[in-house]
């Protein structure tokens, strides 16, 4: 996304974001993935970390901590903004896409951020120290713990917020970055009408592989992966998307995967898919461009 904001103009850019990581701290509602994309877009993101706002302070937290909270979920004081922001605007009435679209106003954002649904849609990781929340198992236990199952609770009855279809149907080109493909992606395929859409509409997809080799990019998706008994490969997550992905990119050293993954009907190109610089960023946003000019020409 940041290579795309420096080629694309950002009001032809919709992000549709994952929020069945969302969860209630200290009072409030917190929504990390959308809000890691609201500060990148807008250039409050702590790009060290990958969450919060740079250079935060976390004064609030500390006297928290005093007043006997447990603070293993870190929220610096100017993220605490947001998500004061958020939980009063929810209080009142307003949808989690509309409290979005006024952030993105007060922030300066003209992309189109969507959150995949307006209710409410949790993972669940099932442990050998029980049921957690997927901030529970990732951040509070650091992944530590053995994985049996995953469940994304109030799927079933969830609805895709409204343009989620519609950017789904009308875009040049889905683009599904290397995320994890189980708790990041997963919950918003799994959402009713989703996959579906994908299916059927017009739209280039194209995928970036989130596992070089059996080692993921970063995250736990090596683990959760194996926990739904699914090898670790780029492969395995193209057999994820297989039902209507049209491209996937995966790294240079992965060429073994390629013939697999074309016997799913999907074309494979092996290229860098590691963005360490902004350079890479861009380069990689520019080869996917080539793509969608190539189809829509």
């Amino acid at each position: 996304m940041q290579g795309f904001v420096q080629l694309v103009s950002e009001e032809n850019l919709t992000i549709i974001c994952n929020t069945a990581d969302d969860y209630y701290f200290y009072g409030l509602y917190v929504s990390p993935d959308v809000d890691s994309i609201l500060y990148c877009l807008s250039g409050l993101l702590d790009e060290k970390k990958w969450w919060g706002i740079k250079d935060d302070t976390f004064n609030c937290l500390d006297m928290l901590k005093q007043y006997g909270y447990d603070t293993w979920f870190q929220l610096g004081d100017r993220d605490l903004a947001l998500n004061i922001h958020r939980t009063r605007l929810l209080k009142e009435g307003l949808f989690l896409s509309e409290v979005i679209n006024d952030v993105c106003m007060r922030l300066n954002i003209e992309s189109h951020i969507i959150p995949m649904t307006d209710q409410k849609v949790t993972t669940m990781v099932f442990t050998d120290k029980g049921k957690l929340n997927f901030q529970e198992f990732w951040v509070r236990e650091h992944g530590q713990v053995k994985v049996s199952s995953i469940e994304f609770e109030g799927i079933n009855s969830a609805k895709p917020a409204k343009g989620v279809i519609d950017a789904i149907m009308k875009s040049d080109a889905i683009i599904i970055g290397p995320s994890n493909p189980v708790t990041s992606v997963g919950p918003i395929l799994e959402l009713n009408g989703i996959k579906a859409a994908l299916e059927r509409t017009n739209s280039l997809k194209i995928a970036i592989s989130p596992i070089i080799g059996e080692q993921p990019l970063s995250g736990p998706a090596g683990q959760l992966m194996e926990a739904l008994n699914l090898g670790v490969s780029p492969f395995s997550v193209a057999q994820i998307y297989s039902s209507f992905l049209d491209i996937f990119l995966i790294h240079t050293t992965d060429e073994q995967f390629v013939h697999p993954i074309k016997e799913l009907g999907i074309s494979v190109i092996a290229t860098n898919i590691i963005m360490k610089t902004p350079t890479d960023k861009i380069n990689l946003a520019q080869e996917i461009l080539c793509l969608i000019e190539e189809r829509t020409c």
